[in-house]
């Protein structure tokens, strides 16, 4: 069994970090800090309550001085690094709940933090709170960090104000109107880097839920300026892609499927016990003279506990398809049971997806 993530804080961990504590607090008791962390509440506490709990048990140890103690924090990360820790370890992420937690009252001391220990640790979820309070201001920081030499405080600039980051509080004001935060992303999307680019490709998928349009518009404003662009906005558009926008299946060159048919479809296991899989197959037949850019999709109806559908689209291939050509493909979809998805017997369906365009769906039965 695999090892539980909250798990990353333990006994060697707390060891070595009133270790490391101690070089910048000589005064610090690290036997008390460990007893006080591992108290009769410990083992319930999920990683979230854990991290809380580190902050609070650290803060115990601190002055009552926020800006001294954000001295003290700052000064203990290179420590950190020099006594062997890794940079983007998750365990460290109370650094920046720190500063959410004890620095709501001193903005600018908080935003200093923020941009310093997010080269060490994201600070993209401790930033929200602060965006939701002070908005114009935050983000007229995270506009001013898009153009900083440091790749995870430009990254920050993007995640921080994504509308609606996962595991995070979503920000409702910019789920309603991204509008201030459209500068920043433009700022960013030529970025050097990546794991720069990628994150203003999630904020946009992000925005595209509630204000389709915006993004829309963007992608066709950007696309074909850098194939770095054109990759970011491609990823940026995927949930609008899956929903078949028209726009942008023209945008990307997915045109008329008039000359593509399918042929002998097939499902292999009509009755699909949990924990298996679904078969199917079927032959893609390309009758025009001519190339085809085709996106290949299939959007599984799964039963919901009402005895109505839910359609969740997964996707086959994206490629061209030489004309008077036929292609078979199978796929199989995986049944097992996964704790984000409940299962319920009965009757599914099953549909092709070309190009946008949904085809007939077939049915399959779910069963024990």
């Amino acid at each position: 069994m695999a090892e539980l993530l909250k798990n990353i804080y333990n006994d060697l961990f707390f060891q070595r970090l009133g270790e490391s504590i101690e070089k910048v607090v000589p005064a610090f008791e690290k036997e008390k800090f460990t007893k006080e962390i591992f108290n009769k509440g410990w083992a319930e506490k999920e990683l979230k309550q854990r991290m809380r709990h580190v902050t609070l048990t650290l803060h115990s140890q601190l002055s009552s001085d926020y800006k001294e103690n954000i001295k003290v924090l700052l000064e203990l990360i290179p420590v950190l690094l020099d006594d062997g820790f890794k940079k983007d370890g998750l365990e460290f992420i109370f650094l920046p709940d720190y500063v959410e937690v004890f620095g709501q009252d001193d903005f600018e001391t908080s935003m200093f933090a923020i941009k310093e220990i997010t080269q060490f640790v994201t600070c993209e979820f401790a930033i929200r709170p602060f965006i939701i309070e002070h908005q114009i201001a935050v983000i007229s920081h995270l506009y001013n960090w898009s153009n900083h030499p440091n790749e995870d405080v430009r990254r920050l600039a993007s995640e921080g104000c994504r509308p609606r980051l996962p595991w995070s509080v979503a920000l409702p004001y910019l789920k309603k109107n991204p509008i201030t935060i459209l500068p920043i992303l433009d700022n960013l999307k030529n970025d050097p880097s990546e794991y720069v680019r990628r994150s203003v490709a999630n904020s946009l998928n992000d925005i595209a839920k509630d204000n389709p349009q915006i993004v829309v518009k963007l992608a066709k404003r950007w696309k074909g300026k850098t194939e770095q662009t054109d990759k970011l906005i491609k990823h940026a558009c995927r949930s609008l892609l899956k929903e078949g926008n028209p726009e942008l299946m023209e945008l990307f060159g997915f045109g008329s499927i008039a000359e593509v048919g399918i042929e002998n479809f097939e499902i292999a296991t009509p009755q699909v016990k949990i924990g298996d899989y679904l078969n199917f197959a079927f032959n893609l037949a390309n009758k025009s003279e001519q190339k085809s850019l085709l996106r290949l999709e299939y959007g599984l109806y799964f039963k919901k506990a009402n005895g109505s559908l839910s359609k969740k689209v997964f996707k086959i291939s994206e490629k061209e398809y030489e004309g008077k050509t036929t292609s078979l493909i199978s796929r199989k979809q995986s049944f097992k049971l996964i704790t984000t998805r409940k299962f319920h017997l009965g009757e599914h369906r099953i549909a092709l997806i070309i190009n946008g365009k949904e085809l007939e769906s077939y049915s399959f039965e779910l069963i024990n």
